[in-house]
């Protein structure tokens, strides 16, 4: 049994560790609701097809429409919060500093925390929040819109909440605590709780090496 278990994480290493311009990422990709993570060589008949985030429009603290196109050539990690939240959102936003810090310099990373009340959350109140909370303007955007617009982002777009095998509407609260990585395709590649240090480590470190392979949009030429 040891054996058998061995050469299980053996072949999973070698195909886990293929690098992206021969055949699969490092890092995974995350296509459904079940958020398996599944390893996808390039010459894969799958890859073209990879789960991406949907075109958004929102606006952020600085009153700028933040668009998908405003993360273009940009890896960036997300997440959902609100700034009235007494529970996990201020543990969440302490991490999203810590990586705001740790990525202060690299000008391909990014950040993006959606508001889940809007009607609470303006543009005011996410600019005093920001300055609070020492955001960085142009490299982590805290954002407002419609409701629907920002939980169907979360539930469709980003797969949040898919793993309750529940399907949410408008009207059910949009409460959760994870970091989502997205890649510069805008295809997920990691899902990480937002507030323990182990995976914010992990976080970081999957972030890292995505920027050492460089994953973008020559790879898929």
């Amino acid at each position: 049994m040891r054996l058998r278990i061995s050469c299980t994480v053996f072949i999973l290493l070698v195909i886990a560790c293929k690098h992206p311009n021969g055949k699969a990422s490092s890092i995974p990709f995350f296509l459904t609701a079940e958020l398996s993570p599944e390893w996808i060589a390039t010459d894969d008949n799958r890859y073209k097809d990879i789960h991406t985030v949907a075109p958004f429009s929102f606006t952020d603290q600085d009153s700028s429409i933040v668009t998908n196109e405003t993360f273009d050539n940009h890896f960036y990690v997300a997440n959902f919060f609100f700034t009235t939240c007494p529970s996990i959102c201020p543990k969440m936003t302490a991490k999203m500093a810590d990586l705001q810090e740790h990525f202060k310099t690299n000008k391909m990373v990014k950040f993006l925390s959606h508001t889940v009340t809007p009607w609470i959350d303006t543009v005011g109140q996410l600019k005093a929040y920001a300055i609070e909370e020492g955001v960085i303007s142009g490299k982590w955007h805290l954002v407002t819109g419609k409701q629907s617009d920002i939980y169907e982002q979360a539930r469709i777009a980003y797969l949040i909440e898919g793993e309750i095998g529940l399907k949410k509407g408008e009207d059910d609260f949009l409460h959760d605590e994870k970091f989502v990585l997205v890649d510069k395709n805008r295809r997920i590649r990691g899902y990480y709780s937002g507030i323990t240090d182990k995976d914010i480590n992990r976080l970081i470190a999957d972030l890292e090496t995505l920027l050492k392979e460089e994953i973008g949009p020559s790879s898929q030429d």
